[in-house]
């Protein structure tokens, strides 16, 4: 080992023991590269700052460029670089860093094989790189199947999201490769690189793309309380039971029917009903989950935060998922201006609209609530009823008290939907509703 070397290493073993962590760059390069060098010079890499580093060497200057220090140690030149400190990076990126001081180095050196700076070749990145041409309409790994997935487990979701969004299946070898990598790939891939490939997902594919995520277990690992749905059942008509999952995919591909390229949307479709796992109960033989709107929107944000999402985004999917009950009831007057009030209500709209389809449900609350909105452009003051509670106490005989304004409200709903339009009208419908409240109480 050279003295410049050597110098090297006592330079950062102190950094080491002053609590930093450092060590010289890609160290088989450099020490080749120092052994036909009349001007010794290594790079060092380092989390100390700047500030730190003075206070360890005073003759440390500051530099302005891809080093930001360097320092004069006998003839030997030392030249600190910030440490790789993403918890997301590649091993390799700490193993085999190339600065541009030793790929210039490299170059003007032809003695020395490329290899030896790293174990691979540098290149633009193929997101088709591994994969056979899907010109046979089928995904498929190049090779050996297991291999291929083994060289880089991103390939894993990358195929996956070929497979929905070309419309094309996986090969049966390519497909057991990934069920055979799955614990793998959540060991082995960021977060965020998941998600980045989730992401070029297309909104009306995704659901296929969750789909192939839950049936390589791959999302049990992911979002286990959006698998563990698959073994809740609930009622999706008067004669079917359906799983919550899937209903939950039911509803992801039917939401972008009215608002396609939607992609938060759609994300939102697949929380929207996963506080069901913490609210399941059953009552009298049938399940309820109460309040599960509430409790889901606090489970999503949890879900969402691990997936490494952004604050905004998260804030927008949980909204989506907190209020999507709210368009499911028949609003009154005063309900529907709330309703509009809220943020991204639209968006709310089609999660009910989506919901309805996806259990083959009715449109009666719906379409009621969409005949509501064209009054949210009336001024509130202006919709009254035809009957005030004065007249309805002298026409019913009766005295003041809760059951005049229920009977006011129930005239205004008359009047909305077009049952009442006449004064006549309303008298009589005050009439029938008051004998047929006292039949039933």
């Amino acid at each position: 080992m050279s003295q410049s070397f050597k110098d090297a290493v006592g330079i950062c073993k102190a950094i080491i023991r002053n609590g930093y962590d450092a060590y010289v760059i890609n160290a088989r390069l450099q020490k080749a590269l120092l052994a036909g060098s009349n001007q010794p010079e290594l790079d060092v890499c380092t989390d100390a700052g700047l500030d730190e580093l003075q206070k360890l060497f005073p003759n440390v200057s500051q530099e302005r460029g891809e080093s930001f220090a360097r320092l004069k140690e006998g003839e030997t030149l030392i030249n600190f670089y910030h440490a790789d400190a993403a918890d997301a990076s590649h091993p390799e990126e700490c193993l085999v860093r190339l600065t541009s001081r030793l790929a210039k180095r490299l170059t003007e050196t032809e003695e020395l094989p490329p290899n030896l700076a790293c174990p691979y070749l540098p290149r633009t990145e193929d997101p088709l790189d591994g994969f056979a041409d899907f010109s046979g309409g089928v995904i498929r790994f190049k090779g050996i199947q297991d291999q291929t997935l083994r060289q880089d487990y991103l390939r894993a979701i990358r195929a996956m999201r070929y497979a929905a969004n070309f419309g094309l299946p996986i090969g049966p070898n390519s497909w057991m490769a990934i069920l055979r990598a799955g614990q793998r790939v959540l060991d082995y891939v960021p977060v965020s690189d998941i998600m980045d490939e989730w992401r070029k997902v297309e909104a009306e594919n995704m659901h296929v793309f969750v789909r192939l995520l839950y049936e390589s277990m791959i999302l049990h690992g992911l979002l286990p309380e959006i698998a563990a749905l698959a073994r809740i059942k609930q009622k999706k008509n008067d004669t079917e039971d359906e799983s919550v999952f899937e209903h939950t995919l039911n509803v992801m591909k039917h939401y972008p029917d009215e608002l396609p390229y939607d992609w938060f949307g759609t994300l939102s479709c697949l929380f929207h009903d996963v506080g069901k796992l913490h609210t399941a109960e059953i009552v009298d033989g049938q399940w309820n989950f109460h309040q599960h709107h509430r409790v889901g929107a606090k489970v999503a944000r949890r879900l969402l935060s691990s997936l490494r999402m952004p604050h905004d985004e998260i804030d927008l999917i949980c909204h989506l998922v907190r209020h999507h009950m709210r368009f499911h009831f028949m609003l009154t007057d005063k309900g529907i201006r709330r309703f509009k009030a809220l943020d991204e209500y639209p968006r709310l709209i089609e999660h009910a609209r989506a919901d309805i389809k996806a259990r083959g449900g009715t449109y009666k609350e719906f379409n009621h609530n969409m005949k509501m909105l064209d009054r949210t452009e009336i001024r509130e003051e202006e919709l009254e009823p035809l009957l005030n509670g004065k007249e309805i106490m002298t026409i019913l005989a009766i005295p003041p008290g809760p059951a005049v304004g229920v009977i006011r409200d129930a005239l205004l709903q008359a009047q909305v939907m077009g049952d009442v339009q006449t004064v006549e009208q309303a008298v009589d419908f005050v009439k029938k509703y008051s004998a047929r409240e006292q039949l039933n109480g």
